[in-house]
């Protein structure tokens, strides 16, 4: 293919920059909850995302990528022109990514999925044609920004409120406490690595029955608890310190959960958001490697893996505290009890769409779990400026992505073409 070495160079370019632009907006809403319940600070927000965020992207990142590369587009169509699908993957990916910039900069936490989305919709039904594009595949992902929501937040809502239930409203919340919380943390263990599990680490050659599945999730469970138990153990309570706030000691016990569901909630969102930057350079890399063939399958190669990583963790460092202070500290005020409440249900609804392949908004996800658990507290703990520019920002999100993807797909088509 002419121009192929390019092609690829600027493919790699693009999907560092748009995964630069995850990293800065997506993952710092995947630990604002810690973060602004102050169960963590930000260098170790930074550390357990840098580890976990890889961990999922590298283990986990497969299944989603297939659907956004060949889920949104038929094959059939563009077999004949491999120079406008890598022109508007290209345009694609540096379309999300400079919107992934602006949403960052303001401060808003945006959908990196939505913005893939939108642009690859943008440039297919624009510069292919309208019939290019799998509608009801596109219809699939917007019934998402409602469901996801939707479902983290009910969640939210029951687990604070069986926080409260069996620890805050007892006659010895501490004591309750230590009892309970090993239990939820072996219940995020369980749940994170079940999920993990069904969703197939057949590339790193791991091939399990169901019920194989089921026994190394409750060890995982169980091995995590045990950890987060000796951590309980050391813990020194103070019981002066309950006289500001009546239940300092108790969030104490809670902040050792929070790690636990911060490193949940890493893992998770990179199986599931890696897919965003490397999915388009995956796809650009097969069709020059292949000699301008439109697979309906490619390998992901390890590599590409890598590249989104190091993407990923790059942007948190650099550029995420904005976002942070977003989801964070101005939706409703965070405790370490109900930052877990919101991670652990943003985390369950993510590892579970994942599973079935469904590109679900990570974001979305998250901020339906503040807001769940800031209703549990009652409609007046939460701040409805900034949900209302958050929801705007969201409906912006899709139309931003399809735009700038366009104009980028002519500009490179007049360049190359």
């Amino acid at each position: 293919m002419e121009y192929g070495i390019i092609f690829i160079v600027l493919a790699c370019a693009f999907g560092l920059f748009m995964a630069w632009g995850v990293g800065a907006n997506d993952v710092a809403n995947a630990m604002a909850t810690s973060v602004g319940s102050k169960a963590v600070t930000i260098k170790q927000a930074i550390v357990i995302a840098a580890i976990f965020e890889f961990a999922g992207a590298y283990l986990a990142g497969g299944q989603v990528t297939a659907t956004i590369r060949k889920g949104m587009l038929d094959t059939a169509m563009v077999t004949g022109n491999p120079d406008l699908v890598v022109y508007g993957m290209l345009a694609s990916l540096l379309a999300a990514g400079v919107w992934l910039l602006i949403a960052t900069r303001a401060g808003w936490p945006v959908s990196t999925t939505h913005s893939i989305v939108g642009a690859i919709v943008g440039f297919a039904a624009v510069g292919i044609g309208f019939e290019a594009v799998k509608w009801a595949k596109v219809s699939t992902i917007v019934m998402s920004w409602v469901v996801s929501p939707v479902t983290s937040g009910l969640i939210a809502f029951a687990l604070f409120m069986s926080v409260q239930y069996l620890i805050f409203n007892t006659r010895d919340p501490l004591k309750n406490a230590r009892r309970y919380v090993p239990v939820y943390i072996f219940l995020v263990g369980f749940i994170v690595a079940l999920v993990t599990l069904f969703k197939g680490l057949k590339h790193v050659g791991l091939h399990l029955s169901t019920g194989e599945n089921y026994l190394v999730a409750l060890l995982v469970g169980l091995v995590i608890m045990i950890i987060g138990l000796i951590y309980i153990r050391r813990l020194k309570f103070d019981p002066d310190a309950d006289r500001d706030y009546h239940f300092t000691n108790v969030e104490k016990v809670f902040s050792v959960l929070m790690m636990v569901t911060a490193s949940a909630m890493a893992f998770a969102h990179g199986s599931n958001d890696v897919a965003n930057a490397v999915g388009p350079l995956a796809a650009v890399v097969s069709i020059v490697n292949s000699g301008g063939e439109v697979a309906q399958k490619s390998a992901m190669p390890a590599w590409i893996l890598l590249l989104g990583g190091i993407g990923i963790v790059a942007g948190l460092i650099m550029y995420g505290h904005k976002v942070i202070a977003t989801v964070g500290t101005n939706i409703t005020e965070l405790t370490p009890s109900r930052g877990f409440a919101a991670t652990l249900a943003a985390a369950t609804t993510v590892v579970v769409a994942s599973g079935t392949g469904l590109p679900i908004s990570t974001t979305h996800t998250l901020v339906g779990a503040v807001l769940g658990v800031g209703m549990a507290r009652g409609m007046a703990a939460l701040n409805m400026n900034v949900v209302r520019t958050i929801f705007m920002s969201w409906i912006v999100t899709l139309p931003a992505g399809a735009i700038l993807s366009i104009l980028f797909f002519y500009i490179l088509k007049g360049i190359f073409g």
